[in-house]
């Protein structure tokens, strides 16, 4: 796969970043992968040797605060980031390319697990069922004591998921985007459990 970034497009957009304020290295990280979507973010091992050059160069100084190193630019890195204005421009140009390879190859991999997670839950949907057939629901005199006691954990059950991954979602989202991943998986594994559980209601 291609690089994300081209050589040195790294260093011009940590200046960029940096423009609109202060910011420690957990920050630009974090804004990295937002610009990305989530399909990428890159490691601390990729960000502070560029920060550690910039800060050689003049283009960049630190600050301490607290257990944290605040990096801004310096009026040397305005200058350099003015005067290459254009080539930013290429460098988002390339950014936007780069999220839409990297989330075609995310779909890729998740329509792949997905056709794996398919052909699970249709084997667990398949011995539910014969299970379910193999069973007497109902008590003498016809009326269905068990399968009544079933429906009601299984609503139980779908609300406890409904609940649970609700409150994971809002907990996430508090720290950062719901990602177009996130919701392309999601879209793919409840469709896939929803056809897996009428599949197993079928007589």
């Amino acid at each position: 796969m291609p690089p994300v970034f081209a050589h040195g497009a790294l260093r011009l957009y940590l200046l960029a970043l940096l423009e609109s304020g202060p910011k420690h290295g957990y920050e630009l990280i974090k804004a990295l992968k937002e610009r990305f979507g989530g399909t990428y973010s890159p490691s601390a091992g990729t960000i502070y040797p560029r920060l550690g050059k910039l800060e050689e160069e003049g283009l960049v100084a630190t600050e301490s605060a607290g257990r944290r190193t605040n990096y801004h630019i310096t009026a040397a890195g305005l200058a350099e980031l003015n005067r290459r204005r254009d080539e930013l421009a290429g460098v988002e140009n390339d950014i936007s390319a780069s999220v839409r390879r990297l989330a075609d190859g995310l779909r890729e991999d998740i329509r792949s697990n997905m056709r794996g997670l398919r052909a699970d839950l249709a084997a667990t949907a398949e011995a539910a069922r014969a299970t379910a057939k193999a069973a007497d629901f109902r008590v003498p005199g016809g009326r269905p004591a068990a399968g009544q006691r079933s429906l009601k954990d299984a609503e139980m059950m779908l609300q406890e998921f409904r609940d649970d991954l609700r409150a994971e979602l809002r907990l996430s989202a508090r720290s950062q985007p719901i990602g177009p991943v996130t919701l392309e998986t999601m879209r793919t594994v409840l469709e896939q459990a929803r056809i897996a559980v009428r599949n197993s209601l079928q007589p």
